[in-house]
């Protein structure tokens, strides 16, 4: 695994943008039907912002700046869902606004996941 992005990763990681850190707050520690979730993990040449292994699911979270950087977020799902994850991505707002549908809309997809 290259060095630089596993310390940019952990930089990341102490330095949540607020949305990050509520959303983390609501899926750590096993808290949404016992699934384990990281952040800031690495996969290939990028980074994502939450992933479940066992739901192969990748939590994106944007802020304004992907507005600007739609080709980019494009190639980098395709890659993601080329290695089987399936990627759903929320604006910042939306978590900090709309909190407990952006937990719905997940909670469903692991439901569907468990039921697969």
């Amino acid at each position: 695994m290259d060095t630089k992005l596993k310390n940019y990763a952990r930089q990341l990681r102490k330095n949540s943008t607020d949305a990050e850190y509520r959303l983390w707050q609501s899926i750590r520690a096993r808290q949404l039907l016992d699934y384990k979730f990281r952040r800031q993990n690495v996969m290939g040449e990028y980074i994502v912002d939450f992933i479940c292994l066992r739901a192969k699911l990748i939590i994106e979270l944007d802020g304004g700046q992907h507005a600007e950087q739609v080709d980019y977020d494009l190639k980098r799902t395709q890659f993601l869902e080329s290695q089987g994850y399936q990627v759903i991505r929320f604006w910042n707002n939306e978590v900090l606004q709309q909190h407990d549908a952006v937990l719905e809309k997940i909670r469903l997809i692991l439901i569907e996941d468990k039921s697969s």
